[in-house]
């Protein structure tokens, strides 16, 4: 296990582990220093109310959006569209994986 496992990216997939959103996915927005980052959904959590989170409440997913990574890095903003969009990519393609059981090599 390396040191970079624990260290969220601009566009990643997370799950809430803590708070009264806990269970639920959101993608990282914004890092702050090295303990804290912002999340949203683009539903109820929008892009300009961002949840700021503790990385250790955090679970990272194996999966960065590349549709917000590269509106956040080419105009520094992002819609609730495409946040809205990564995270149910996200679960169409990963999460039915995980239930079918099927391997996941990358």
């Amino acid at each position: 296990m390396n040191e970079d496992d624990s260290i969220p990216l601009i566009g990643q997939v997370v799950r809430i582990m803590q708070g009264r959103e806990a269970g639920q996915y959101a993608v990282v927005i914004k890092i702050i220093e090295d303990r804290y980052v912002l999340l949203a959904d683009g539903e109820k959590r929008k892009y300009d109310r961002p949840k700021k989170k503790n990385v250790s409440h955090i679970e990272l997913m194996d999966y960065i959006s590349p549709e917000v990574q590269n509106s956040l890095l080419e105009t520094g903003r992002v819609t609730n569209g495409k946040l809205r969009f990564a995270i149910a990519k996200f679960a169409g393609e990963v999460v039915t994986d995980l239930k079918k059981g099927v391997g996941h090599d990358g």
